[in-house]
């Protein structure tokens, strides 16, 4: 059968967007001969809904623009397409749903049956379980099995009492999955596992539809792909990318450069929160630092040099080094470069509160003033100017606290908070070998971290050399390792303690198993204590 793999961008809510995105590549689809093309999971919604789902009007409104789409599809192409469906009888309980349509009518509708509740995903919060055995297509003399993404992930979840496709008896030509599976490093080898399994065990084609774009804090990379039943791989579309491909068509080649694969997903991540909030410009704090570097680099390459302005803000210690390295790295760039002295308020604030209080020794009030000082700056920059303030923080710093609240946390988006601080370097050497070019200074790379908010301040006075506190913090967050060594026991007390800084910070970018942000829901005042 000629089949077609769509894989478009979902603007969350829009459904005439999704709609009018889906009906083009139908037409295309139908061009190029298909007779069934396959979309992605919540493709006319956008994944994930969360309590969108609690106003009925809304899940009605999807449905009314799904009825006058289907009327433009081509009556001799058959579509499938991920969308929230209501249940028979209790009309505000949902179904995840996959729509059949075909001669331009909604013929079938098939439902998830293993809903995922566990570290991102919530889905048995707003949707009705199915019963993945019922959902049998027949069509055109062949026989297709649907699936929507995690019933086909049984063995990967280990969460689940009984696997669904324990059920299935019949013999299938074709085992479609719907998906909306959030980019992780090493994931599509994952799924490519599952689905090659899945048809060497059934014998059949197995079809991957993976969903392209970013919602909030989730980056979906696409890489739909296909088997045959003998376990060949016949079919890869892009990853970050909308595509379309029929099942025998070239294959895609995808990279398997794990920062090449990071960069394209930080930059697909920026790219559409700023398109989907509908905001255009981008402002950061340039402190000289690899943190503020990476991040004014990913905001570039995201929305273009024009649209970004990084500022320096010089207070009582910051270097020549530093101002000399922020202006480098924005010439190089090409981005906007604007110098905001923040020591005049800092000399008035202390000035203030010595005359109430009397002479301070210097100390963690002075360093994390000089930090919320340049924050308040940027957020008034960021109103004056209508642009959105990226933090600059990374997995290994919010992990232990080593950051400011309402300081160096404050902003819109952390687009580096899922990224230990020996990735913010690896990614930004990669760059720098992608690019031919020192865009990024040698310098930046090199230099000693320092917040430089006391004198000779360099962070290995306060924290572990960075190539061991990653190790932990990867051992600990990421992989939810159990602390044996001192070391780790400090970190996991140090995590602990720095939660509610967390709570408070702008949402991150998820490019790993286990990040800080949706995916984790730690209490704030407990008194656990590190065995």
């Amino acid at each position: 059968m000629n089949i077609a793999l769509a894989q478009i961008n979902p603007v969350l809510g829009d459904f005439e967007y999704n709609l009018e995105e889906i009906t083009q590549k139908v037409l295309e689809a139908s061009k190029k001969g298909a007779e069934l093309v396959i979309f992605s999971e919540l493709a006319t919604f956008g994944y994930m809904p969360s309590d969108l789902l609690e106003r009925p009007d809304i899940v009605e409104k999807q449905i009314l623009v799904i009825k006058k789409a289907i009327k433009k599809f081509p009556k001799d192409i058959a579509v499938l397409f991920g969308a929230v469906m209501p249940h028979q009888d209790l009309k505000e309980r949902y179904y995840n749903s996959a729509v059949f349509v075909y001669e331009s009518e909604i013929k079938s509708i098939f439902f998830k049956e293993l809903l995922p509740n566990y570290d991102v995903f919530d889905e048995k919060r707003f949707f009705k379980k199915g019963e993945l055995k019922e959902n049998i297509l027949n069509f055109r003399k062949k026989k297709f099995l649907i699936s929507i993404c995690e019933d086909l992930w049984f063995d990967e979840s280990g969460v689940y009492e009984n696997n669904p496709m324990d059920g299935i008896k019949e013999d299938l030509d074709y085992i479609i999955n719907l998906s909306a599976s959030p980019f992780t490093k090493n994931k599509l080898k994952t799924r490519k596992k599952i689905l090659k399994n899945i048809a060497l065990t059934q014998s059949a084609t197995s079809i991957y539809v993976n969903q392209v774009g970013a919602q909030d804090e989730l980056i979906f990379d696409g890489g739909s792909f296909a088997f045959d039943s003998k376990g060949k791989e016949v079919s890869q579309l892009s990853l970050f990318k909308t595509d379309l491909k029929m099942l025998d068509e070239k294959k895609e080649k995808i990279s398997k450069d794990e920062y090449e694969n990071i960069f394209n997903a930080l930059v697909l991540g920026l790219r559409d929160y700023f398109k989907k909030t509908g905001f255009k410009k981008a402002l950061l704090g340039l402190s000289g630092g690899i943190d503020s570097g990476l991040v004014l680099m990913l905001a570039k390459e995201a929305l273009g040099a024009e649209n970004v302005t990084g500022y320096a803000l010089p207070g009582p210690y910051s270097s020549k080094l530093s101002m000399d390295l922020a202006k480098e790295i924005s010439k190089n760039l090409g981005t906007h470069l604007e110098i905001f002295d923040v020591n005049p308020t800092y000399d008035v604030f202390l000035k203030s509160f010595d005359e109430k209080f009397g002479d301070q020794d210097f100390g963690l009030m002075h360093e994390n003033l000089q930090a919320r000082l340049r924050a308040l700056t940027l957020m008034a920059l960021s109103n004056k100017n209508g642009s959105l303030l990226l933090a600059t923080s990374n997995k290994s710093e919010l992990c232990v606290g080593y950051s400011t609240l309402y300081g160096d946390q404050c902003g819109a988006l952390m687009p580096i908070g899922d990224l230990l601080k020996t990735e913010v370097f690896k990614l930004c050497e990669w760059y720098n070998r992608f690019k031919g070019s020192e865009v990024i200074p040698v310098e930046m790379i090199k230099r000693p971290p320092t917040a430089e908010l006391r004198p000779n301040q360099k962070d290995e006075d306060s924290l572990p050399p960075y190539e061991e506190l990653d190790q932990t913090v990867d051992k600990l967050i990421t992989k939810k390792g159990r602390a044996k060594t001192d070391q780790e026991k400090w970190v996991l007390k140090r995590s602990f303690q720095s939660e509610f800084k967390r709570w408070q910070a702008a949402p991150i970018l998820k490019i790993s198993e286990h990040a800080f942000g949706r995916g984790r829901r730690m209490p704030l005042a407990h008194k656990t204590v590190i065995y």
